[in-house]
């Protein structure tokens, strides 16, 4: 999958994954929806991120996501 939106660069966030021509970082969204804002709100907050950006930040972030190392479970005796 390719990502229009999202870019890397050393000098801005420490290479973190941004929305082009912005310094909101793919986790700064995730943050911001784990808190409870909508799509929608992020959009009105911050009205220069193109259309698209949000959801194509969540899509990286899931793609991302598929390949962390799995985390095993304690079980306990």
């Amino acid at each position: 999958m390719q990502f229009h939106h999202i870019t890397s660069n050393p000098s801005i966030l420490n290479g973190k994954p941004v929305i082009e021509g912005s310094r909101i970082s793919v986790e700064i969204i995730l943050e911001w929806l784990a808190t409870g804002a909508t799509i929608d709100a992020i959009y009105k907050q911050n009205e220069h991120l193109p259309k698209g950006s949000v959801e194509e930040a969540i899509q990286y972030a899931a793609q991302f996501a598929k390949n962390e190392i799995l985390l095993e479970d304690e079980i306990s005796s």
